[in-house]
Formats: C-alpha cells, structure tokens, sequence
C-alpha cells in the first residue's frame, strides 16, 4: 500500500492524498494532485515542488500541472533539505497512525488515513505554525485577502 500527500506549504494543510497498491502516476500521485486542484481556490501561479520520482517527472503530471497554471519545481538531487516538509508530513503518518496497529485490510487503511488527515488539519497544533492548525492558518489568511483581492495582486504583478 502507497500513500501521496500533497501539502500546502504555506499552511501545512494536506489538501491532496491518494491510496493505491502501484506507485504509478495515474493510480497514486495524480490521484492527490486531482484532489487537491479541485478542493483550490486558485491555482495560477503556484509552484508544485516535488522530490525527483518518476511519477512526478512524467509527462502525464507535468501536462496536469501545467493545464493549470502550476509550475513544476523539483530540487537539486541528494539535497537533504530539498523535500523536508514532504518527509515531515510522510514520517508523521507513519508514527502517528500506519505504525501504531495492524491492518485488516486497505478499507481500514483509507477510512484511517481519511479521518488522520482531517486530524491534521482541523485539530493538530504544529510548530511551525505558532501551535496553530493547518485550518486556523488558513481562514485567518483567507479573512485578510478575499479571494477577489488576491485576483487582483495577480493581475496587477
């Protein structure tokens, strides 16, 4: 079993995740990066960084991105810092839910893996956010720049 997160940088909050038995892109990692531009309120201008993984080189995800508006960016290779918030978010998941007990069956895991996520966001205070939520962040940023002003910004840059 596999699992891909896709982590808003600036808030923390898992906004894509997909489980698969293969690795592939278009059963893993294009499953999350689905989920998280329909649940964006924009995604024009954003910069998707990834660790240098095949299924995030491949044409089919570069096209994903690009189709709208993301630019792709992946690190130098063997950067120890080049995927750190991705590895933070991974070895969280693991020590807090996957390692803890056995597993039935992949049903078991995705309902967990659903409810460890909205934990994540709604209720996980995390450090880098001043002992915030990844939600708290986010609506406090959302309340200062509606989403008419940061079309705004956009179009006057």
């Amino acid at each position: 079993m596999y699992t891909a997160f896709v982590t808003d940088v600036f808030s923390r909050r898992i906004v894509g995740w997909a489980l698969s038995d293969s690795m592939r892109t278009e059963a893993l990692p294009l499953q999350a990066l689905n989920q998280a531009i329909v649940c964006a309120k924009e995604t024009t201008g954003l910069i998707h960084h990834s660790a240098h993984g095949s299924q995030y080189v491949s044409i089919v995800y570069n096209e994903r991105l690009a189709e709208h508006g993301i630019t792709a960016s992946t690190g130098t290779v063997g950067d120890s810092h080049d995927n750190a918030l991705a590895e933070n978010v991974n070895g969280s998941y693991k020590n807090e839910l996957i390692h803890r007990r056995s597993w039935a069956d992949v049903v078991d895991v995705a309902i967990a893996t659903f409810e460890w996520v909205n934990w994540w966001n709604e209720s996980r205070l995390h450090q880098s956010l001043d002992y915030r939520t990844p939600a708290e962040v986010e609506a406090e940023f959302w309340e200062h720049h509606p989403s008419r002003e940061i079309m705004e910004i956009k179009a006057n840059a």
